[in-house]
C-alpha cells in the first residue's frame, strides 16, 4: 500500500549510517545507497534531514554480550555517501533511540515538524527505538523498510512485519520518492 499521506513538514532521520557500524549489516551498502536517495530528495524538498551516530554509548549491564573488538579511530564519523550538507542536523546519541538525552524532539518541535521518516542500521536497535520514541511523542512515523537492515535478517524481517505495522506506515524509498517528487 503507498504512502498515504506527506504531511507539510516532514523529516527524514538517519539512525547510525557510520563508518564502524555500516559494515557490521550486509546488506549495509545497500542500506546507504537508499538513504542517500531519500536525503537528497528530501534537502530537495526542504524538509530536515537528520543525521544520527553514537558515539561512546553508555555501558550497561545486559546479558548480551558485547562484541570483543578494536573499533578504528573513525568508527562514528558518517558514511560520505549521505553527502552530509551543513543544514542537516547531527545528532549524536549515547544510547540506542534518538530521542533519549538528544533534544531531537525540541529541534523537530521547533521546525513544525508532525512526520518523521526512519531509515538506518540497526533495525531492531536503533531504528526500533527511534521509531517507538516517535511515536510516544505523537509524530506521525514512515519507516523506510529498504533502507534499513539488521545483522539478523530475521530479526529485521520480524520488526517489519510484525512491529512496525503497529507503530507506522512501512514503506519503500520507491514509494516515498514518489511522494516527495509528486
Amino acid at each position: 500500500m503507498p504512502l498515504t499521506q506527506l504531511d507539510e513538514n516532514a523529516a527524514l532521520i538517519l539512525i547510525d549510517l557510520q563508518k564502524g557500524i555500516v559494515g557490521m549489516a550486509p546488506t549495509g551498502a545497500g542500506v546507504v545507497e537508499q538513504a542517500a536517495k531519500l536525503a537528497t530528495a528530501f534537502r530537495e524538498r526542504g524538509f530536515p534531514v537528520v543525521l544520527v551516530h553514537v558515539a561512546d554509548p553508555a555501558p550497561k549491564r545486559t546479558d548480551a554480550l558485547r562484541p570483543n573488538m578494536q573499533l578504528p579511530p573513525d568508527w562514528t564519523e558518517l558514511v560520505p555517501e549521505l553527502g552530509q550538507q551543513p543544514s542537516d542536523i547531527l545528532i549524536t546519541k549515547h544510547s540506542f533511540g534518538a530521542f533519549i538525552g538528544t533534544g531531537l524532539d525540541q529541534i523537530l518541535r521547533k521546525r513544525g515538524v508532525t512526520q518523521v521518516f526512519i531509515g538506518g542500521i540497526s533495525t531492531t536497535i536503533g531504528v526500533e527505538s527511534t521509531a517507538r520514541s516517535a511515536f510516544d511523542y505523537g509524530y506521525n512515523v514512515v519507516l523506510v523498510a529498504d533502507a534499513m537492515a539488521d545483522r539478523d535478517p530475521e530479526a529485521h524481517q520480524y520488526s517489519v512485519t510484525k512491529i512496525f505495522p503497529r507503530l507506522a506506515e512501512v514503506e519503500t524509498t520507491e514509494n516515498v520518492l514518489k511522494k516527495l517528487r509528486a
